[in-house]
């Protein structure tokens, strides 16, 4: 590698990350790095050590949000940013080791990401535009407006797996599977990190073949961090690292968001498959054990979602969307993050269920970014609104100081347009 490369990297919050791939990179000390990456790391792990050290001067990426570092670089202009929705940014870098050059999705019809205009990178004030995203070709399918986005090339690659054999093959493990397998040949050089070198992979489990992989290294360490550790006290207690407090005058939160999900789950029906977004829609999977039998599905690759884990029987390998650490329900799958988006672009799916900043009364959606103050990324929620199952919005009524959630017009950028059919707060 050498300043001012593309580098491509797998994983998804910090499960199937190429950990040791990076901390090469901070030691050599490359500088103005192009990073592609579904996340930006945490402050002090991933590739959030190359933006602590001020060696990426790009970030092309979906979610953002657990890295303070990298939002406080963005909003006072020290770094570019190229916001893709999760969906989009799979697909393009499968089309980039498939030699597809571009292809029309439905994800952004409405949003930044058709129009254009959205500040790329900011003046040193955090107000002034210095660059702005380009506008979307657009077609028309069958009644319906679709933009057209160009395969990921990359010069390097960096993926993670569990096992990776003399041939060059490789197999994943559970949710660490995610990006990486997409990655796999989408640049000049593909490095895969395993964390088992072994002579010869069965055939049957290899997810994939050598052919996609220039070169493959063992870990010299291997990290078993968890990024959200949440924990089920007991078979009837409640969802969370300690013991919900009894509800007094006023609502203990966590009761009350539970609470939410609670009555969410009254929107399923037995055999559906559902989408659960980040935030509160994840605890529909704890509150509706024992009702009913339905398959949750997780954006990162998991199909078959259960609740929490028992303290001592977690695993830091399956995560749901929101980064913390999860149970396999009877019957679960993992995928790759192109399947998990085709999934829901096939309409596959018969419920979505994400939480938002503003809702209008026209059923727009906002929940991924406000401008100048937090930049959280819009992650797979693009794909999910536009996906054509029911979008459902699971949320707290009132925002922080008792700011309006539920408005006549959404007043920061949105996620898509006319595309929520139910609101359910802490209002039932």
């Amino acid at each position: 590698m050498k300043d001012g490369d593309t580098v491509a990297m797998g994983g998804f919050g910090i499960v199937g990350i190429p950990e040791n791939g990076v901390l090469a990179m901070v030691k050599k000390k490359l500088r103005n790095i192009n990073i592609v990456s579904n996340i930006a790391g945490l402050a002090d792990w991933g590739i959030g050590l190359l933006l602590k050290d001020r060696q990426v001067v790009m970030m092309n990426a979906s979610y953002v949000g657990e890295n303070p570092t990298f939002e406080k670089q963005y909003l006072t202009g020290q770094i570019s940013l190229n916001m893709i929705p999760q969906g989009t940014l799979a697909e393009r870098c499968r089309m980039g080791n498939a030699g597809i050059p571009a292809a029309y999705v439905k994800a952004g019809v409405g949003t930044y990401v058709e129009t254009g205009g959205f500040p790329m990178r900011l003046g040193a004030d955090g107000k002034s535009m210095v660059e702005v995203s380009r506008p979307r070709e657009i077609r028309n399918f069958e009644g319906k407006d679709y933009l057209l986005e160009e395969a990921i090339r990359a010069d390097f690659t960096m993926i993670k797996a569990f096992q990776g054999d003399k041939y060059g093959n490789l197999r994943f493990r559970k949710t660490a599977r995610n990006f990486n397998p997409d990655m796999a040949g989408n640049a000049r050089v593909t490095m895969a990190e395993v964390e088992e070198l072994v002579d010869e992979i069965p055939a049957e489990k290899i997810h994939v073949p050598g052919c996609f992989v220039d070169r493959v290294y063992k870990s010299p360490h291997v990290s078993k961090k968890m990024e959200r550790l949440r924990f089920r006290d007991a078979p009837s207690g409640t969802t969370d690292k300690k013991k919900a407090k009894a509800p007094g005058k006023e609502e203990n939160k966590d009761n009350r968001r539970f609470r939410i999900a609670a009555r969410a789950t009254q929107e399923l029906k037995e055999g559906m498959y559902c989408n659960l977004g980040i935030g509160i829609p994840v605890l529909v999977a704890s509150a509706v054990i024992g009702k009913l039998e339905v398959e949750l599905q997780s954006e990162n690759g998991l199909v078959g979602m259960g609740p929490y884990p028992y303290k001592g029987k977690e695993d830091c390998d399956v995560i749901n969307a929101g980064k913390e650490v999860i149970t396999e329900a009877i019957g679960c799958s993992h995928n790759r993050s192109s399947d998990a988006f085709g999934m829901m672009r096939g309409q596959h799916l018969h419920k979505t269920m994400l939480g938002s900043l503003q809702v209008s009364e026209t059923g727009d959606i906002a929940n991924w970014i406000i401008p100048g103050q937090k930049v959280k990324g819009m992650g797979g929620a693009m794909d999910l609104v536009s996906c054509g199952s029911e979008v459902i919005v699971v949320m707290e009524h009132v925002g922080p100081g008792g700011s309006a959630k539920i408005l006549p017009e959404c007043t920061i950028p949105l996620t898509g347009k006319g595309v929520c059919s139910r609101v359910i707060t802490d209002m039932v």
